[in-house]
Order: structure tokens, then sequence, then C-alpha cells
């Protein structure tokens, strides 16, 4: 029997390489590979590796390497076309015919390859042509040139209504076959069949082979009736199947590239051409389920990068439903967000690289982005509304097949749902924080303190952080949950003045010289301020020892010492993000050194009133879990209230902006 090299590459798709071996080799994950021992040597430490993402296994003991083809015709002795057999079966994919009709269909897509490798080159020579120096202009205008022509193949579908029919005509291209391919308009109704693109730059779009099957067609003129049109649904292309730009992406994320998902064919050529090699978008739809297979079998965690309107998060929640029901141990999805109005392309033209890189650099995971949807807008101030949310928390994560997973899932969702309702968790002045799958933070959460819990709380009371109905301590509502910092995610875990703080060291190395001291003994609630506060204490420190300068940032042209480590570097720009450049000027490093120093004492002053605050609220926290009192119960209102206010406390400076050029008199 003949097997077509597209059946053989379904049969792979639809098959991990883990999940085959796996049937006869203990396998266990090892970073993105499995490792196991040799099922072609006795051998008591594993050197057999399998790799799903690259779809093959490799036996370093014996030097055996292949697909899962080859694995069983190697474990199992059998031929080429009955392994194919039983992976198919494994698979649920039936056997193609033998007849003479189904060799025809497979001639026949061959040929119907070659027509579009032919349309493909006619389209990238009329764009080179003087016919395309309109399109050519449109291009350049976008920053995509020549070069960028030549990597992604574009052309131009010139306007003319019969002009790639009569070129492919001239090779001896009949006209079904152009009408199969969806390259011309043809029906019933329509006497003479004629181009489908006309005037529009043209991107072609390839299988995981690498082969043209369709193309996207960007009109030039704003009057007509659709901005972008893509093929026809044909023998050749199903748009639910593929990816713009995943044969490359594939190859890229093998070579460890970050798979990035956005919306368009010049947002993915954007994305590439600064360096996001592995950057893909759906074909004109919603991203569909075999969309999101194909994805997870180029990364564990692809990013799914959309806009910030609604039309951006509607997206993101359909991607969430398709992605839920098949996530499996290791493999999810992350998201991240651009700001709003702005698409990957205009926010990397603006901002280059390192703009884009910041807004990756806060994905959020999938468990997190399902929280915000199903929290931000919940109203939790009764037991029927807190009840409903619980429901539909065990409904979704009843959706996930995986009995691991979904047990996790639910564990994560309800923990962030009871920490949400603890004392002081709706405020980043709190003194918790969300860490991992649990509340790390002050009070007992056995101790049955938890939204409206107690008792004796009292009608009207001034002190329940704004409360006055008597429902208990402050049970966040609607919009105030997605302002929390359980709901906010990862770069609200970082508190802000302690990120305010590091950016000013950051910015105004000459603090570390002058005030080493102070700044080593400053106390952090968050692990990652410490270990980039330590980071800038040592060099500054090492550039002391050496005398040679340790590069900070504005100091120079070259990038500072922490772009040079992935780790800090990710996290020296979440602390970025969490500064207001309008607000926080000072600890930008345009502002002068008198102006910086003024507001780093002031900032400094007020960390260590927040610091005193939240020993003091961890400690009525202790009191009236162990003793509900009424008056331990005022005690934690009150430390709650100050702690609610102290972000506001200003000072009025004299002359304070003067040297930054800002003003006369300013308050911090």
């Amino acid at each position: 029997m003949r097997f077509t090299p597209d059946f053989l590459d379904e049969i792979r798709a639809r098959l991990p390489v883990s999940e085959v071996v796996g049937r006869r080799v203990k396998l266990r994950k090892q970073g993105r590979e499995f490792a196991g021992l040799s099922p072609f040597n006795a051998e008591k430490t594993p050197s057999f590796f399998v790799n799903d993402q690259k779809g093959f296994y490799h036996c370093f003991s014996s030097g055996k390497h292949g697909d899962i083809i080859d694995f069983l015709m190697e474990t199992e002795g059998l031929p080429f076309g009955e392994a194919v057999e039983r992976l198919a079966s494994m698979a649920g994919l039936p056997l193609p015919e033998t007849t003479p009709e189904a060799t025809a269909r497979e001639q026949r897509r061959h040929t119907l390859h070659e027509v579009m490798a032919l349309a493909t080159r006619h389209f990238e020579e009329t764009l080179q042509s003087r016919m395309g120096a309109k399109a050519r202009g449109y291009l350049q205008d976008r920053g995509l040139g020549p070069a960028t022509q030549q990597r992604f193949r574009m052309g131009y579908a010139a306007g003319e209504r019969f002009h790639l029919k009569e070129t492919l005509g001239k090779a001896g291209i009949s006209v079904g076959d152009m009408v199969d391919c969806g390259l011309l308009i043809a029906g019933d109704d329509i006497p003479v069949p004629y181009d489908r693109f006309r005037d529009r730059v043209m991107f072609p779009i390839t299988d995981m082979r690498g082969r043209v099957v369709a193309f996207g067609g960007r009109a030039l003129e704003k009057d007509v009736p659709a901005k972008y049109l893509n093929s026809p649904e044909t023998p050749l292309f199903h748009k639910g199947s593929l990816l713009y730009n995943g044969f490359s992406a594939r190859t890229a994320a093998r070579n460890g590239a970050r798979v990035v998902v956005v919306e368009g064919y010049v947002d993915v050529i954007a994305m590439v051409e600064a360096g996001f090699e592995a950057a893909v978008a759906p074909l004109g739809t919603a991203l569909t389920e075999e969309q999101l297979q194909l994805l997870w079998r180029m990364s564990d965690e692809p990013l799914l990068l959309f806009d910030g309107d609604k039309a951006g998060r509607r997206a993101a929640h359909r991607a969430m439903d398709i992605a839920l029901p098949h996530l499996k141990a290791g493999r999810s999805l992350a998201f991240a967000t651009l700001p709003e109005g702005q698409d990957p392309d205009d926010l990397i033209r603006r901002t280059g690289r390192s703009g884009m890189e910041e807004v990756l650099a806060q994905a959020r995971p999938l468990a997190s982005e399902l929280w915000l949807r199903e929290s931000e807008n919940a109203q939790l101030d009764t037991p029927e509304r807190r009840a409903a949310l619980e429901t539909r928390i065990h409904e979704l994560s009843a959706t996930i097949a995986d009995e691991t997973v979904r047990k996790h899932y639910r564990q994560d969702l309800m923990n962030r749902m009871r920490a949400l309702l603890m004392p002081g968790s709706a405020r980043e002045g709190g003194r918790g924080s969300w860490q991992g799958s649990g509340w790390q933070g002050g009070g007992r959460q056995g101790s049955g303190w938890q939204g409206g819990g107690n008792r004796r709380q009292g009608a009207g009371r001034k002190g329940q952080a704004g409360r006055q109905d008597g429902a208990g301590p402050h049970v966040p509502r609607g919009g105030e949950i997605g302002q929390s910092a359980l709901v906010r995610g990862p770069v609200a875990s970082l508190p802000r003045n302690e990120a305010l703080l590091l950016l000013c060291l950051m910015n105004h190395p000459f603090l570390l010289e002058e005030q080493s001291e102070e700044i080593a003994a400053l106390p952090f609630a968050n692990p990652e301020a410490e270990r980039l506060r330590n980071a800038l204490l040592a060099a500054s420190m090492e550039e002391g020892e050496s005398g040679t300068s340790t590069q900070m940032a504005g100091e120079s042209d070259f990038p500072p010492f922490w772009r040079a480590e992935p780790e800090l570097d990710a996290l020296a720009k979440r602390v970025e993000a969490l500064a207001n450049r309008r607000m926080d000027w000072p600890a930008y490093p345009d502002a002068s050194k008198e102006d910086a120093l003024i507001w780093w004492n002031q900032r400094l002053a007020l960390h260590h009133k927040a610091h005193a605050l939240s020993r003091e609220l961890k400690e009525a926290e202790r009191s009236l879990g162990e003793d509900p009192s009424e008056a331990n119960f005022a005690w934690l209102c009150d430390v709650q209230q100050r702690l609610s206010t102290l972000e506001g406390t200003e000072a009025l400076i004299e002359g304070f902006g003067v040297s930054s050029g800002r003003g006369v008199a300013r308050s911090i």
C-alpha cells in the first residue's frame, strides 16, 4: 500500500512520540524532553530521550534515532506498511483508499501544488515590476523593505480582471485547476471566471511542509468591501487547520524561540523581523482546536498576544474555553495584552524590540487569566453571590479532561477565591500577596475570618475599610476585584513602593555609593525585590573595588548590566512597568541628582512607615484570629485604614523640580 506524505504527516501530528514510545519505555519528564532506559540496550542510567516538539527519539547508547514509525519498526520488527497501519489505528485515522480514484486525487493535489507555486512566483514578479510600484510604496511605508518582501515571498496581484488567469494560461494551466486552487472566481452565474485577487498585496500561506497552499490579500484602496481577503477552502487549504508562518515558526521553536500568537500577517512579519521568529497568526478566524494542537506541538506553553480592547479580551476568552478541555500536565497557554489602541506592528515600530519584550515579560498563565475573567465583575458581598462564583469555578474545572490538571485547577481557583475574601486582600496596601497557588500573608485561613465571617462586627462601623452596611470586613465587589493584586497577577505582586525604590536605584546609581549600608538593610516584603536590590549593590561594590565601570541605566549608549541576564532583565522590566513616568519622574534618569535625592528620601520614609504598619497588621490579624473580639476587630480596621491612606502622604518641598526644569515648588 502506498501512503502519501500528507497521510504520514497527519499520523505524526496526531501521535506525540512520547505517547507511542511510552507504551514500551517508562519515561519521565526532563525539561522539554522525556528520558528513559534504552529499549535497544540493557542499561542502568537513562540514555534514551524523546522530544515531542521535534518529533523524534534518540538513543545515545545505541546511536539509533527516528520518529514513531521508525520506533515500531525497530522495537517490534514490523515492516513499514504494517507499522503505519498500526499507528493509523492508534491515531483514529482510516487508511487511505487504494482505488484508482484515490490515486487520482493524490495526483490532483500534486498538480494543484504546482499551480500554487507558479502563482506565487507570478505575484512576486509583479510586485517587483513597474506595475507593483504602488504596492512596494505601501510596504515600504509599513517598514517592509525588499529583504523582508523576499523573505516572506510577498507579491502583488494586479488590478486587471484577468491578469493572473492569462499568465497561468500561457504556462499551460487550465481554468479548472485555477478555480480549484481558489485563484479564480467562477460559478453558474459567472460566464467568464476572473481573478479572485485584484490590486492587493499578496501574502503566501504555507502548509506545515512549507508548500504554498493559499494566499491572503491586503487591499490597497480604502473603498473595497474586504480589507483582507483569504483564499477559499480548497483541496489544499483548510483555514482552521493551519497558521500563518507555521512552517518557519516550528523550526524556530525547535531552536528555542518562544511561540507567540498574534492576529494578522503584518503583525507576524513585524514580530519575526524584530527577532521573535516563532510568531504565528490564525488565518482570519478565531483560534480553532486544530490550530491549538499545532501550537502545542511547537511549544508546551505558547503565548497568545491580544489587543487590550474588548475584541482582544473576547479573543482571549474564546481561546481559554477552547483550551481548557485539552490541558495536560505541563501543557498550557500564556496570555499577554498590548496597550490599548496598538497592535504588534505599531508597538515595535514605536519602541523597537525592547518595548515588545516588556509586554511579553508581563505574560500571565492561563489560570491567572481565567481567574481574572471570572472574578473581575463578580459580586461577592452575599453568601449567594459567593456560592455562584464557587459553582462557576467547579463548572470550569469540570471541563478539563485530565484528572490531575482538573484537581489542581479547582484547588488553585478556590484558593484564589478564599484569599480574595480575607481581610485586607482587596488592596495593594494589604500585607499579604498571592504566590503560586496559595495566599501568603497575615491572618489564619482556618480561623473562619473570611469575608463576612465575624458575628460581632456591628452595623455602620466606619473603620471597616469604607464599608458601612454591617456586612463584615471589606468584601470586594465587581470592579474592585479587578484592581486587586490577586486578580491583576504577577506585576501587582511586587509592591509598588518597592518597585519605585528599585527603579530609582537603577537610574541613579550614585545612591548605591552614598547610601549602600542603608539600602542593604532595607526591609523588602517581596523576595524578587531583594534579589534585584542585592544585584545592584553587588554591581556597585564590584565597580568600587575594581575601579572599572559597571554599566548602569543611562550611563552610556550601552545597555545596563542586568539586560545580559534574562531573569534579572525580566524582573527589571516588571519594576519599570509599575512606575508612571508622569507621576514618578524623579525615578527616571533625566531627573537631576538633587530632585532624585529629595524624592528618594521621601519614598524611603514612606517605605519604612509601610513596613512598620505591615508588621502591626500581622499582629492585629493574629490577635483577631485568636480572639475575635470587638477591640481586636477595631484594631485591625484601624491598621488597614492607615495602610490604605499611606500612599497619598505628600510633602511640599520648596524648589523641588527646578533643577530638572519642572517648576518652582512641587509636592512629592
